[in-house]
């Protein structure tokens, strides 16, 4: 879990999230959400000096990829 302070004007909470994990779906906004109880309460931009827990992202899924052979 990582605790992360707003520090700039005009941060919303799917930003925080996309600049401190790098990656952003609506599994880590509810789990976010979750808990920082009262944290919607501060509106959409939020407050410089607000303190953010945000959730483990998941784990990367390797992806496999098919091989092509164009030449036998």
């Amino acid at each position: 879990m990582a605790r992360v302070k707003v520090v700039q004007d005009g941060m919303a909470l799917d930003l925080v999230i996309w600049r401190e994990l790098g990656r952003q779906d609506q599994l880590l906004l509810e789990q976010t959400l979750t808990r920082n109880p009262g944290i919607a309460s501060a509106g959409t931009i939020l407050p410089v000096g607000t303190i953010v827990d945000l959730p483990e992202p998941p784990a990367a899924r390797a992806r496999l990829r098919e091989t092509v052979k164009l030449w036998s």
